[in-house]
């Protein structure tokens, strides 16, 4: 386990004047990674927030750990948050800060440690309530590690997956390419790799991406999830060799429109923030349909497969999350010196080689640091 770290105060504070955190902000590292990956980001978190917030970046899941599959590794991450909880007493709120495959590990640890709402409702801040706009059938509180939960928030996450056009964009969308890889993905990925191109269990079982969709007998993934007051999604436009625009921003192909190439004052190569309400719907689904383009995409994994059952399987995905309100930012750094390290640079992996990405670092901190002051206000 990573050693926790504090910051210092640098804003106005009312109630509690002690030095003790009572929000712990947990950074999750993606595929074969480790909590060093959070070294310029951590510093530069505990210089905007304060000793309010405990900055603690996990290590449960370090390099291959993270190929055993996202749900093993979910397991692991529920149990490392739940120890530090129980070290630190004063810790009253949660909220998650996760890079790419990270965000998905997050999605499912939250599940693990998800208990309903049992509590009194005055015990909770009045902010705690969602903003009326934001209410769905999943917004009824809920507690995360017995915390309330905040901030929900990746960084390049694939949250549908790598399968499909373009989603894994080091293939070049090359169709030979992107039906080579599925069958082939465990050997280099293990059981994550199956998970990540949705081949993962028996034809009839719906893949674990989908089933993190939605509350099911696997766990309370929604309710979980909806149960954070903020969730935000950074996405790459472009030149992400990992995941693609499409799948970090959970948007339809007709969704995207053309990127803008103008970043917002302040915050270099951050290109735009649109708010998306939740979307009414029955949640995702796994037709007969869809399990018969599953067995022939496992079977013969050819482009017309892969295609048809990817489709089928990307709009359940869109239809479960959507259910829930998102806060979605998009970054391009077409203009940075080596655009290609986009992946890296989102989370400013290395201070020296990618701090193209600082003015990321510096949205993500402001933005906590806004919601934090509207919390103790």
């Amino acid at each position: 386990m990573s050693s926790a770290t504090q910051g210092k105060s640098t804003a106005k504070r009312t109630g509690n004047l002690d030095d003790d955190p009572d929000h712990l902000l947990v950074l999750v590292h993606g595929i074969w990674a480790s909590p060093s990956d959070w070294t310029y980001a951590e510093a530069e978190l505990k210089r905007h927030l304060g000793k309010k917030i405990l900055i603690y970046a996990s290590a449960s899941n370090t390099y291959t750990k993270t190929l055993t599959g996202i749900d093993e590794a979910g397991k692991r991450l529920a149990d490392e948050v739940l120890q530090v909880v129980e070290m630190k007493g004063s810790l009253k709120r949660i909220s998650f800060l996760a890079h790419s495959l990270g965000g998905l590990i997050a999605r499912y640890a939250i599940a693990v440690i998800y208990s309903s709402n049992t509590c009194n409702i005055d015990q909770l801040s009045e902010n705690s309530i969602i903003e009326k706009s934001q209410r769905t059938r999943f917004s009824t509180g809920g507690m995360i590690a017995g915390l309330e939960p905040i901030n929900f928030i990746t960084l390049a996450t694939p949250h549908l997956g790598v399968r499909g056009k373009k989603q894994l964009p080091f293939l070049l969308g090359v169709p030979l390419l992107e039906k080579l890889v599925p069958p082939i993905a465990p050997w280099f990925v293990g059981q994550t790799g199956s998970q990540l191109f949705l081949t993962d269990g028996k034809p009839k079982k719906p893949p674990l991406l989908l089933r993190m969709t939605s509350d099911c007998e696997d766990g309370k993934f929604i309710s979980a999830l909806g149960a954070f007051r903020h969730r935000v999604a950074y996405a790459n436009v472009s030149y992400d060799h990992m995941v693609g625009w499409r799948t970090s921003s959970i948007r339809r192909e007709t969704d995207l429109g053309k990127p803008s190439d103008q970043s917002i004052n302040g915050y270099k190569h951050v290109v735009s923030v649109e708010y998306c309400p939740p979307v009414a719907s029955d949640g995702p689904n796994f037709s007969p349909e869809a399990a018969k383009a599953k067995e022939k995409t496992q079977n013969a994994p050819n482009t017309h497969n892969s295609i048809e059952y990817h489709e089928i399987m990307e709009e359940e995905m869109i239809r479960g999350l959507q259910q829930l309100g998102w806060k979605k930012v998009d970054v391009s750094f077409h203009s940075a010196f080596w655009p290609f390290f986009a992946h890296n640079y989102i989370h400013v992996k290395n201070e020296w080689l990618h701090n193209a990405g600082e003015g990321v670092i510096t949205h993500v901190a402001d933005t906590l640091r806004q919601q934090e002051s509207s919390t103790l206000a």
